[in-house]
């Protein structure tokens, strides 16, 4: 979510929320950008209407489950308690509906996989910065030119071949990673790259973000696991459009 950054898309969080009816909520991490906020505050009532959003789902027949990422990590150390009605984990498992034992963490555990050094690390942090800054103005343009949203970001991870290989390496970590735990797949964030794949009988999941694809993972009646993307419409700006992700 990376609440308390400029990059979040707060009121697109939103109009999934309020549609939403769920037995389980899981929140894989970076909710709120606390690596952002020591850089530059940005908190909007959006911001905080989300958080209330999710209290208030908590305190109904939903259980939620929050999982601290790496921008959020100071939350860490609250991991195997419990905040009101909401439990804080550093992993866990969800069995779904179709008897699949999935590890559901945020991820950055898996950093290893992808050997860079803290200089091209600084270098990637500015550049996607720089990244996120001309996606915005990209998309100001295209939303006075009627057309739908669209995600440079992710165009450059599908393209720059450098950043393909990264994400091949880090999904490979996670496949052996649960592999090794004898379980059936694994549900991660922290890329920013939402998919699903199948590495032979492992299903690898990532729900993706609500900074530059505006995605979530949902499992539907039938213990099938779907990826939705909310847009805004493009005739009609307040109104956020859910579909099957591409």
């Amino acid at each position: 979510m990376h609440l308390g950054s400029v990059h979040c898309k707060a009121e697109q969080l939103l109009a999934l929320l309020d549609r939403v009816d769920c037995k389980k909520l899981y929140l894989v991490g970076d909710i709120v950008d606390v690596w952002a906020m020591h850089k530059r505050v940005h908190w909007p009532e959006s911001h905080t209407r989300v958080l209330r959003k999710i209290l208030k789902i908590s305190r109904g027949m939903t259980e939620v489950v929050y999982i601290p990422g790496n921008h959020d990590h100071n939350f860490r150390e609250f991991c195997n308690s419990d905040f009101g009605n909401i439990r804080i984990r550093k992993t866990v498992i969800h069995e779904t509906g179709t008897g699949q034992r999935m590890l559901v963490t945020h991820g950055d555990e898996l950093d290893f996989a992808v050997r860079y050094s803290r200089l091209n690390r600084a270098i990637g942090d500015i550049g996607y910065e720089i990244l996120m800054w001309v996606n915005r103005r990209v998309n100001q343009f295209r939303e006075w030119l009627g057309k739908p949203y669209w995600s440079l970001a992710k165009w450059v991870k599908v393209n720059v071949s450098q950043a393909e290989a990264a994400i091949k390496a880090y999904q490979h970590a996670a496949v052996n990673l649960v592999r090794d735990q004898q379980l059936d797949g694994i549900i991660c964030g922290h890329l920013h790259y939402p998919t699903i794949q199948q590495f032979g009988d492992i299903t690898y999941c990532n729900d993706g973000d609500w900074v530059e694809n505006c995605t979530a993972l949902v499992e539907d009646f039938s213990g099938q696991l779907r990826l939705i993307q909310g847009i805004a419409h493009p005739a009609r700006p307040m109104e956020v459009v859910f579909a099957e992700a591409a």
